[in-house]
């Protein structure tokens, strides 16, 4: 048995997902994901740090005898030839692969600069060495290797840089189970995770982790799903609920029905969501992109230029004509640039998963930092989707928990939701709720039963003029409940209205202070709803929402989001994820809520794992955050660059007798880069949360 190399599980020829054969090694992988992450940063890093300690064993001893020419038997230029001339073609040929590929293109990048600058440094020197009659002066093969050596270097501390940045896969990857204990004929066996198949039953003791996504079919249990929703409360767990692969049991043993096993899961659903937001190019990077490739032949005419007027203006020396020529192209290599963008989107979005919010690219960030409006489905996102009892009321000597429980044994045989709420309410006040002897279900009035030999009655305003039952003392009380948006069911025992029940669908415990804080954001906040004016107003008030569309139908949804978005505005539409999905698709940005377990599925480009509106707040917060990082990143980037090449071309020496150094150059170009990537890694304090 072999270890996976990523995320540590057991694994051998038999049990592998993945076999990679890598310089000679045999590597198994319990899954594509951790195949794709040990290969993409492993072997670069690996490269690089085998690349970086082979410059510097050379490049070193270079520097060192350009100012002590102590080696034997041969001239010393001819022995810095030897030390520098394999960084430049071995550590450098990376650099020269690039500008290739750029030319190829039609276009420059970074490594046109590096390449560039080092090869002219290289050349002259070596003309310098082998032909000193034709070109006398000194040679520079220092400059040109440590200025690889420094860059390769700058570019290793990058790529640890960004390693730390994904360390969110990886924390999620190490979320998953090892082992899973499953029935197979009636018999108990541990096996690997990646075993499990869909259909069958896993057991799960106190303390375990819970293998795989399913559904309890015995038992019942606290789970904690804090690692997969951000819930630090356990969530009670009866037959027919899901539980989600990662989790782990703390109180009952539970046997459950595997739903979703290897890739399928929401786990690995979640790393795939974050691998692609993590690789993912936002529009901001693209304009980065853009403006590099006029800007790197910009700085290759500004370097010549610099050369020719040192050399035939100045009347310098062609070496110091030279030197500025090389710290044009080093100084104002755009490193920092390519780098602004992608390590910021990289925290941000890892950051996002860590907190239970999935950006699915760096588009989705900047759409999110750009909202302006935000629309919200009513049934199931502002609200629990669920009618619940809110009020119950009564007349003469009739207690509510009396009303309650002839209301309940009216409803039992109903699957009314209206009365499957009721029968709930009583059930949780302890009601023993009995059967009723006979049952009646009137369409469009309400239900007739009887109990005891005495006859109930529940339904509305129309049941009870059938029965010339009057509600004349109610009708004030009713009147004002239906006026808050409130379903009003009346109670009548022994042709006697007794009292009346109210129930409607309640907001979500955290709907109004999401709206608050969104409103503080400047975002315009608007509800959309398929329910009557008057419900949808009444709730809409209760979460201080001023801008309500009503009785809209479910396939005129996206016609509304487009409808806004020609008003100018850029369209934010929260919702289920499911029955929302053509508005979802049709916003700028879809945000698609409490949808966990479904989390491929979703059309949002934003997906939150937990049913929390706060996370709402969380996600724009986090994606202004990120977009100010990206921002601070190309100011600096361009501002280092800029401001530098007046330097490196010489601007100061008439002055104060200052030109920068190649060398110099190179390190403080590498050092920039890190900078960056160090500037988007603070991202990793940033907390979203309200």
């Amino acid at each position: 048995m072999a270890k996976d190399p990523v995320c540590g599980m057991y694994v051998d020829e038999e049990t592998a997902t993945i076999k990679r054969v890598i310089r000679g090694r045999t590597y198994y992988f319990c899954s594509e994901s951790c195949a794709r992450t040990f290969e993409r940063p492993e072997i670069e890093v690996r490269n690089l740090k085998i690349l970086v300690a082979f410059s510097l064993a050379l490049g070193v001893p270079t520097l060192v005898f350009s100012y002590l020419p102590i080696l034997p038997f041969l001239p010393t230029n001819l022995w810095l030839f030897l030390l520098a001339t394999p960084i430049q073609f071995i550590a450098g040929w990376r650099f020269y692969r690039g500008t290739y590929d750029a030319l190829r293109s039609r276009t420059t990048n970074m490594d046109t600069l590096i390449a560039v600058g080092t090869s002219a440094a290289w050349l002259y020197s070596t003309l310098v060495t082998f032909f000193p009659n034709v070109f006398p002066g000194e040679a520079y093969f220092d400059t040109s290797a440590l200025i690889i050596a420094f860059i390769l270097l700058g570019k290793l501390l990058e790529d640890l840089a960004k390693g730390k940045a994904s360390e969110a896969i990886r924390r999620l990857m190490d979320l998953q189970a090892r082992m899973a204990k499953v029935i197979r004929s009636g018999v108990e066996r541990e096996i690997p995770v990646e075993k499990v198949e869909v259909g069958d039953i896993v057991v799960v003791r106190p303390g375990e982790k819970i293998a795989v996504d399913g559904m309890v079919v015995e038992g019942h249990s606290s789970v904690d799903e804090k690692m997969i929703t951000g819930e630090s409360i356990p969530v009670e767990k009866r037959i027919g609920d899901e539980v989600i692969g990662a989790t782990i049991n703390k109180a009952g043993m539970l046997k459950f029905k595997a739903t979703k096993v290897g890739a399928d899961t929401t786990l690995s659903q979640i790393i795939k969501l974050v691998e692609e937001a993590q690789i993912s190019r936002a529009p901001i990077q693209r304009l980065a992109d853009v403006v590099s490739s006029y800007f790197v032949p910009t700085v290759i005419v500004i370097a010549t230029l610099s050369l020719f007027a040192w050399y035939f203006i100045g009347r310098m020396s062609f070496i110091f004509a030279l030197t500025a020529f090389i710290a044009v192209l080093i100084i104002a290599c755009p490193c920092a640039l390519g780098l602004a963008t992608p390590t910021a989107i990289m925290v941000g979005t890892g950051k996002g998963a860590e907190n239970g919010v999935l950006i699915k690219g760096g588009e989705y960030l900047e759409k999110a930092y750009k909202l302006q409006t935000i629309v919200f489905d009513k049934t199931g996102t502002l609200t629990k989707g669920q009618p619940s009892v809110l009020d119950i009321v009564t007349l003469e000597n009739w207690k509510t928990i009396d009303v309650l429980k002839l209301a309940a044994i009216a409803e039992k045989g109903s699957e009314h939701p209206l009365g499957e709420a009721i029968v709930e309410a009583a059930r949780e006040k302890g009601i023993e709720v009995p059967d009723p002897e006979s049952f009646e279900a009137i369409p469009g009035h309400g239900v007739k039963v009887a109990h005891d030999g005495k006859r109930i009655l529940l339904g509305n305003r129309k049941l009870m003029a059938g029965e010339n039952l009057s509600i004349e003392q109610l009708e004030d009380r009713v009147r004002g409940l239906e006026e808050e948006g409130e379903t009003v069911m009346l109670v009548a025992f022994e042709n006697r209205v007794i009292g009346a029940i109210s129930v409607a669908d309640t907001l979500k415990e955290y709907s109004a202070k999401a709206i608050g804080e969104l409103k503080k954001m400047g975002i315009e906040v608007i509800m959309l709803t398929g329910d009557n004016a008057r419900t949808a107003k009444a709730i809409a008030k209760q979460v201080s929402i001023e801008r309500v569309l009503a009785e809209v139908l479910l396939g005129q949804k996206a016609d509304v989001i487009k409808g806004l978005q020609a008003e100018g505005k850029v369209v934010g539409m929260v919702g289920d994820g499911i029955n929302d999905a053509p508005a979802l698709a049709q916003a700028d940005i879809g945000i698609a809520i409490g949808s966990g377990t479904d989390v491929a599925l979703e059309t949002g480009g934003i997906v939150l794992i937990k049913d929390d509106l706060r996370d709402v707040v969380a996600a724009i917060k986090l994606s202004r955050q990120t977009i100010r990082k990206i921002k601070q990143n190309l100011f600096w980037a361009f501002f280092y660059n800029v401001a530098f090449i007046p330097v490196a071309a010489g601007l100061l020496y008439p002055f104060f007798g200052i030109l920068l150094n190649p060398i110099l150059a190179g390190t403080a170009m590498a050092f920039s880069s890190v900078s960056v990537v160090t500037n988007s890694l603070l991202l990793k304090r940033y907390n979203p949360k309200m």
